[in-house]
């Protein structure tokens, strides 16, 4: 690779993706600190660890190849996730009532993780290729159908949370690659006239998460238990917190799965609004180098493949923080690099490396 390529590796973008992966640790190591272990690898500390580690290999993998390979690799990867997710329904293993990951060995592989940055690219590379077609009937229908497909196989299985993420990359790839707006209203209001199918489909524990949303109280031992100890435990956190180690909420085990989606809650309450704050800057970075990424991108296919990949990380936290403020119903999506999660930080620090390859060659040297 061409030394001058370096010249634009966007060290901020990494240096904040360095610092969530350790501060994820951190939470992760006193949000399960006196339930298990940590000398082991039954220990969720430790594999996180492998899994930041294993992420960042992958990560300067993906920044040292060029993006553009992409482009012809898009649409066989694309195939392949949808297979994954297909055969994951079928004999994936079965956790807390949905069916999302294989188990291969010590760790468990999450497809639809993978599948976040493999949309990115099909939809990139599809509109790319014929940046009219995104303004036709036909062109827009087809982004529908490549965002659609890893998105029912999704619900299928079910996981509500990561399919809203699969709307959300295909929402801004599409308006960014220049959708007409009649085509993006007849989708919403397509929506909203399936909302009452949906929610009779729906399973039932999440037809009870909304409705636990509207009022927690309704069920406070039950199904409304984790909103409520999430908002005591942001609450009791004040302005600096009650300090590393030293929150009730989570030390006390009052709040329930709070490695994964309820980790915003444990670091509110340890660090109060000034750690919650900066972490949120943390966050905000990471998408706004993104964003910058984007904007100065040689081409429509990186552009829209930053796009896609800041859209996920901003969904993602959007909705985790929300969930754990009660501004929006429980869904399970990982707070970036913070939640525990192996699929999911090996997935955000691949897309970390993508977005470095697009940055590094977004100008053109004589060779």
């Amino acid at each position: 690779m061409d030394p001058r390529f370096w010249r634009h590796f966007d060290l901020p973008l990494l240096a904040t993706a360095l610092v969530l992966s350790a501060l994820g640790v951190a939470a992760i190591y006193s949000a399960t600190l006196g339930i298990e272990g940590t000398d082991s690898l039954d220990s969720r500390v430790l594999r996180q660890v492998i899994y930041v580690v294993v992420g960042l290999v992958l990560m300067a993998g993906l920044a040292t190849t060029d993006y553009r390979v992409w482009t012809n690799l898009a649409y066989p990867s694309y195939g392949l996730i949808l297979v994954a997710l297909l055969a994951v329904n079928l004999i994936g293993r079965v956790a807390h009532g949905s069916q999302r990951s294989f188990h291969l060995v010590l760790f468990d592989v999450q497809p639809s993780e993978a599948a976040k940055l493999i949309l990115a690219l099909a939809l990139a590379r599809f509109v790319s290729s014929n940046p009219e077609g995104i303004r036709t009937w036909r062109g827009f229908g087809q982004t529908l159908l490549l965002a659609g497909a890893p998105t029912a196989l999704t619900l299928a299985q079910p996981d509500l949370g990561t399919a809203t993420v699969f709307l959300a990359i295909w929402l801004f790839v599409v308006v960014v690659a220049g959708a007409r707006v009649l085509h993006l209203a007849a989708v919403f209001v397509l929506g909203l006239a399936a909302a009452p199918l949906v929610w009779l489909v729906m399973p039932a524990y999440q037809r009870e998460r909304v409705m636990v949303f509207l009022n927690p109280q309704a069920d406070e031992l039950g199904s409304g238990y984790n909103v409520i100890q999430a908002l005591i435990s942001v609450g009791s956190g004040g302005l600096t917190g009650r300090g590393y180690l030293s929150g009730t909420q989570s030390q006390l085990h009052f709040l329930r799965v709070k490695y994964a989606d309820f980790i915003f809650s444990v670091v509110a309450e340890e660090l109060g609004f000034i750690g919650a704050t900066i972490l949120i800057v943390l966050l905000s970075v990471l998408i706004f180098r993104g964003l910058r990424v984007a904007a100065r991108s040689r081409d429509a296919f990186g552009r829209l493949v930053a796009v896609g990949i800041v859209a996920g990380f901003f969904w993602q936290t959007f909705v985790n923080t929300g969930m754990n403020v009660g501004l929006l119903p429980v869904t399970g999506v990982p707070l970036p690099l913070i939640s525990y999660g192996g699929s999911s930080a090996m997935t955000v620090l691949s897309c970390i490396g993508v977005l470095q390859s697009i940055s590094m060659r977004h100008r053109r040297f004589e060779l």
